[in-house]
């Protein structure tokens, strides 16, 4: 099991960027566009709740789909973990702290890819692939967030 962390500050209040997160079409702005994301299909409609499960299809070096579950949400934090998809293992938690120059926004994500040793192997990799793309989800969070009137 590998962990990724990211955190950075966005100038914007703490509703708003709980609000921005916990709708499902964040993901769309945020993700890199190489990835070519789709939506395809929430249960909850276009909010994430404790208990949306999400469908989304992108290019991870090839085209694949990703399940997955938001089993914990409380206000400022929440959980979604992967069902099926290219990870053995993936429980990402979203955590949003008031702070003086706006809000924190931190994620933790376990990890894990499948194929025992061969897997492992990769999760370097993996984890330099998650470091460029969460430095675009930061820069799409601050873009989207700091830039409105």
């Amino acid at each position: 099991m590998r962990r990724f962390s990211s955190a950075f500050v966005v100038k914007a209040g703490i509703d708003r960027v709980w609000d921005f997160y916990t709708s499902v079409d964040h993901l769309g702005i945020i993700t890199p566009p190489a990835i070519k994301l789709q939506i395809l299909k929430c249960t909850t409609g276009k909010r994430l709740e404790a208990g949306s499960e999400v469908w989304i299809e992108g290019r991870l070096v090839t085209k694949s789909r990703w399940h997955s579950r938001i089993t914990q949400l409380e206000p400022y934090q929440y959980i979604d973990e992967m069902f099926s998809g290219r990870f053995k293992v993936w429980k990402h938690v979203h955590t949003f702290e008031k702070a003086d120059a706006g809000t924190n926004v931190i994620d933790e994500i376990d990890f894990e890819l499948p194929y025992g040793l061969l897997g492992r192997m990769f999760e370097g990799y993996t984890s330099r692939q998650l470091e460029k793309i969460f430095a675009h989800r930061k820069q799409a969070t601050i873009l989207t967030l700091e830039n409105v009137d």
